[in-house]
């Protein structure tokens, strides 16, 4: 194996089982205007679950990169994120969560090793899943980390979907029964509101 090979080996990694979330596996998507699509996931990991093959493979990365640990530079970003500063977001509260992207579409199979398609609806936000994926580091425009880039993906089991809306309790507040009140306009009846 050429040492070129050896060092993406060393990059390489299998996912514990994650639940899936924003998952643009059939279709690259991009977050804001001018941003390259690139399909993506983000892989939600209980903070007990065991993350050392994909700190191995980050680490991997880096060294590569930088050399030892004492030459990396200060600030340098890696790709685990506490999803416990994400409190809006479902499914976040206690967990470890890691983006993966790629510009090429990812396999995706079932726990059976058949295809699964956008058509097929089985892949959703919510379910449970595991990837294949390898480390990379980057450094652009003054940005200095590692990422990972996303390979393949198995869906393992099914989970309540994430429905990427907020509760109604979230969003509103408790009122007063106002049937005797002027409504929300101050108005008496619609006819007052288009000024009949």
């Amino acid at each position: 194996m050429s040492d070129k090979k050896k060092a993406v080996e060393a990059r390489k990694c299998m996912t514990p089982e994650f639940r899936a979330s924003f998952p643009h596996v059939f279709k690259a998507h991009t977050g804001f205007e001018g941003q390259e699509a690139k399909f993506s996931i983000v892989m939600l990991f209980p903070k007990k679950t065991d993350l050392s093959a994909l700190k191995k493979a980050a680490f991997n990365a880096a060294t590569e990169e930088w050399g030892a640990k004492e030459k990396w530079p200060k600030g340098l970003r890696m790709p685990f994120r506490d999803g416990d500063e994400k409190p809006d977001l479902q499914g976040y509260e206690d967990t470890i969560f890691v983006t993966a992207s790629s510009k090429q579409r990812p396999g995706v199979v079932g726990p059976s090793l058949n295809t699964i398609t956008e058509e097929d609806q089985a892949f959703y936000a919510g379910c449970y899943a595991r990837a294949t994926l390898i480390a990379f580091a980057y450094n652009k425009a003054g940005n200095r980390g590692v990422s990972f880039s996303l390979q393949n993906i198995q869906k393992l089991r099914d989970g309540e979907p994430f429905s990427g809306r907020k509760k109604a309790e979230d969003e509103f507040e408790t009122v007063e029964d106002g049937s005797d009140e002027p409504n929300a306009y101050g108005v008496e009846s619609a006819q007052d509101a288009m000024g009949f």
